[in-house]
């Protein structure tokens, strides 16, 4: 009796380790078919991650460039702003000149007049 209790163990044990050794490969394909999944959802999101990266770069880039070229728009604009005031600067001061010279001339005449006045005056009495 002893025997076939062993007999018994012996096929129960055998027949469990062949099961389990059975589920053990179905496993370890589940886990490779999982791990190259894992590996190509990586992938696609690096891929994604390089294209956004990308586009974030194009914007900077563009960005830059409309800075730049904003930036020369208003020097340009500053520059033609500073000439028009320095021409208009020239414009007063060649008219505040020109008045001085004429207001000059006017007190010369005046001064002139006044002494021919003068002198014809004296001369008229006598003095």
């Amino acid at each position: 009796m002893k025997k076939v209790v062993l007999s018994l163990a012996l096929v129960a044990v055998l027949g469990l380790s062949f099961t389990s050794c059975r589920e053990t490969k179905e496993s370890a394909e589940d886990a490779v078919e999982n791990a190259a999944e894992a590996t190509k959802d990586a992938a696609d999101d690096v891929i994604d991650s390089v294209k956004d990266a990308a586009d974030a770069t194009s914007n900077a880039v563009d960005g830059a460039v409309d800075a730049a070229s904003d930036a020369v728009d208003n020097v340009k604009d500053g520059a033609e702003n500073m000439a028009n005031d320095a021409k208009d600067a020239a414009n007063d001061a060649v008219d505040s000149a020109k008045k001085a010279g004429s207001d000059a001339v006017e007190k010369v005449k005046e001064t002139g007049s006044d002494a021919v006045n003068d002198a014809a005056d004296k001369m008229k009495s006598g003095k």
